[in-house]
């Protein structure tokens, strides 16, 4: 009975993470699908995605509480939240899932560790040496050459990939993250519906667009943070920061298996430099806390 008691709390949270990372890698495939298929455009499908995930959001809130909260406002984060949704939809209209989701978590990876440099974190030669590999592998990721991906697409997911990090970055310390989340897509629902009217000439929607921008909104980005959420709450913040780095992968074979892409000899050098250098960094930063 009390080893019951100790290993079923394990079993949740490892259940919990997994599905959350799923949720994370289907937000590429579910984006690079629509995209492939032209059945919506980026900027209505990062509109629907952040309405529907903002509605699904507001209703669990709901349930939860018995009433509607609107949080703290924090206009940076929920800017930095549609600036990651934007430049992510735009990425993937020449990006594969794989690549895009390594560029990005790369990205976001590097800002939080930019940041800790700049509050004055101390690092020491391992973190400095896994740094230098990870960039080795984005470097190399786009540098030109026949398989490089499309570069201006590869700018727009790392300028979505400082978002996401600034934008997690303003989530540290918040006393309820998902009342925060969902005040911040609300506030991010704005700027997109303002963007679509720049972009309205340029709009198109079919079925099957709308329901994957739907699918993305609610299921993977609405009810995969509040599955996260879950997870974090008996994870370290190291395990946190590394499971993460299982997403590229996953995205990949998941474009593998769904949309028929390939794992190139580049894309699986970088990944191999980029996942491993941050994996460095998060090893060193964990024994010097302990120490």
């Amino acid at each position: 009975m009390h080893d019951a008691r100790v290993v079923r709390p394990d079993l949740q949270t490892t259940a919990l993470t997994a599905v959350a990372m799923l949720a994370f890698a289907a937000n590429s495939l579910l984006c690079r699908l629509a995209l492939q298929q032209g059945s919506i455009d980026p900027v209505s499908f990062g509109g629907i995605r952040l309405i529907s995930g903002a509605i699904t959001l507001a209703v669990i809130v709901r349930i939860r509480s018995g009433r509607s909260s609107r949080g703290h406002a924090d206009w940076l984060a929920a800017g930095m939240l549609f600036a990651y949704v934007a430049f992510f939809s735009f990425a993937y209209l020449t990006l594969s899932a794989g690549t895009g989701a390594l560029i990005l978590f790369g990205a976001v990876q590097l800002t939080m560790f930019s940041a800790g440099l700049r509050s004055g974190e101390m690092f020491g030669a391992i973190a400095w040496l896994g740094f230098a590999f990870a960039v080795a592998g984005l470097v190399y990721l786009v540098s030109p050459g026949v398989a490089a991906p499309p570069l201006i697409g590869a700018a727009l997911m790392a300028i979505a990939g400082v978002a996401w990090g600034v934008y997690s970055l303003r989530g540290r310390g918040v006393t309820d993250p998902l009342v925060a989340t969902a005040s911040n897509f609300l506030r991010a629902t704005a700027l997109a519906v303002a963007l679509s009217l720049l972009f309205v000439a340029h709009a198109h929607a079919d079925a099957a667009g709308v329901s994957l921008a739907i699918a993305s909104g609610a299921l993977t980005s609405g009810i995969g943070y509040v599955i996260w959420y879950a997870a974090l709450s008996k994870l370290s913040a190291m395990r946190a920061a590394t499971v993460q780095l299982s997403v590229p992968l996953i995205a990949a074979f998941g474009g593998v298996a769904f949309l028929s892409e390939a794992i190139t000899p580049r894309l699986a050098v970088a990944s191999v430099a980029i996942l491993g250098g941050i994996a460095m960094v998060l090893a060193s930063r964990s024994r010097k806390s302990r120490a």
